[in-house]
């Protein structure tokens, strides 16, 4: 078996001497240089798993020797070195495409698994399977669809693969931002860590910390034994925050240190812990909106917004809708135990000119239910109880009492709500989580208006 090898790039001969005595003990083999033109010459000799270089050398600098990599080795993942609290240029690296990145003083505690995770990602091929979803397991994430904005997010999914960077999606609810962060873990060095998902709205406030840290028995009242938190329970894997808009200011502070120190300290313990966790955030909203609003934190947006993926809407994608719609009713077959059931052009037709406020998932609540209402195992368009979009009801007109049914402005408005609530309600069969996000609305919003409406 062929040992693996690493390029280190520095100036500094006592950096590149430690650098290469930690790497050897690790069983790697590693070469070394002092310039951007050493480097290049090294490349041509050699092929090598990982190269690590400083930002600033005598001949230009780290993003120099990262693009030129990319242009000619692009299969070489690039680490780069930054000085302390240089966030800047951290940030700039990943974004340029670095795999990595190490902040001076270089702590060993942090270079063995950057190394180590680095040597681990797959081959291209391999990555490019799994990112497309060929190689999940059974039931696994997919990325339905064929269209041109499908194929750009495959492929961006492809490339956040081959990284380490923080990663921001951004797309409508229920347009597969999980999904979507699934198989770049899967498809990532980090393949065979966990991946811990999170809504960030689900999370009562005083318990945020405790779930994110975890804590040490003894901590508060009611903590009898050690619990981790969410953030060690992902180590060495992914840590997905969904809605993390809705992670209040306090919090957002505390997880800023910890992206920038890669340290959490557990409530109640005196000392931090290392961790190694790549962390992946998505929303429904505009971030930007909410710093602008001062409801989040520009320097955590700044850190956790990295490199940004869209999903797109279903609406983007209405040619990708057949497809979907045949793949989603085989696999519900399959669970079910029956034969797929036949859909008529009529209702194929309805499904393309409905607007799916609710996207991917509303497809899949529809033709779920549609499947469990049809008779003789055919779905016709009846079946699927369209009513908002290009087949929507008319909305009452606010003109007297027949435009609010009779009642006063504040009950109709609260009839209305309810109606829809109960609706996504039971679309998703009276799951709270998946309502909310039906809905367009956070899990904390969702259950005051439940409160409020005398909903149980």
């Amino acid at each position: 078996m062929n040992r693996k090898a690493v390029l280190i790039v520095d100036d500094e001969a006592d950096i590149r001497e430690l650098l290469v005595l930690t790497l050897s003990r690790m069983g790697v083999d590693a070469d070394s240089a002092s310039t951007i033109q050493e480097a290049r010459e090294a490349l041509k000799s050699r092929t090598y798993d990982l190269c690590l270089t400083d930002m600033r050398l005598p001949d230009g600098d780290g993003l120099e020797l990262l693009r030129h990599i990319a242009e000619n080795y692009g299969n070489t993942p690039v680490a780069v070195i930054t000085a302390y609290g240089s966030t800047e240029n951290a940030v700039a690296a990943l974004k340029a495409g670095a795999f990595d990145y190490l902040a001076k003083p270089i702590k060993l505690e942090q270079l063995r698994p950057l190394v180590m995770s680095a040597l681990k990602l797959p081959r291209p091929t391999q990555q490019r399977r799994a990112s497309i979803g060929e190689t999940s397991p059974p039931g696994g994430p997919r990325l339905l669809g064929e269209s041109s904005p499908i194929q750009k997010s495959r492929e961006m999914i492809g490339k956040l693969a081959r990284s380490q960077a923080p990663v921001y999606i951004t797309g409508e609810s229920g347009s597969g931002k999980e999904v979507a962060a699934r198989l770049i873990h899967l498809g990532s060095a980090r393949a065979d860590a966990p991946f811990i998902a999170v809504n960030c709205g689900a999370i009562p406030e005083n318990l945020m910390e405790s779930e994110f840290f975890g804590y040490k028995r003894g901590a508060f009242t009611g903590a009898d034994a050690d619990k981790i938190g969410y953030l060690q329970a992902a180590e060495k894997g992914t840590l997905f925050l969904d809605e993390v808009g809705d992670l209040p200011l306090a919090m957002q502070v505390k997880l800023l240190r910890v992206i920038q120190e890669k340290k959490v300290r557990p409530v109640g313990d005196t000392k931090e812990e290392p961790i190694d966790v790549r962390i992946i955030s998505a929303t429904h909203r505009s971030l930007a909106e909410q710093v602008d609003a001062g409801e989040f934190r520009q320097d955590l947006f700044y850190r956790l917004n990295v490199i940004e993926l869209k999903m797109p809407s279903l609406r983007e994608i209405p040619e990708d809708i057949p497809l979907m719609v045949q793949q989603v009713l085989e696999r519900l077959a399959r669970q079910s135990g029956t034969s797929p059931p036949v859909i008529t052009e009529e209702a194929m037709l309805a499904l393309r000119r409905y607007d799916f406020p609710g996207n991917v998932r509303e497809l899949e609540n529809i033709l779920e239910r549609a499947l469990a209402l049809c008779t003789e195992n055919t779905i016709t368009a009846t079946d699927l109880y369209l009513t908002h979009g290009n087949n929507r009801e008319k909305a009452p007109q606010l003109d007297g009492s027949l435009g609010t049914r009779g009642l006063p402005l504040h009950e109709f408005l609260d009839q209305i709500e309810r109606e829809a609530i109960m609706k996504a309600l039971e679309a998703t069969r009276f799951n709270k989580t998946a309502a909310a996000k039906l809905l367009g609305i956070t899990f904390r919003s969702l259950r005051y208006r439940l409160d409020r409406l005398g909903i149980d």
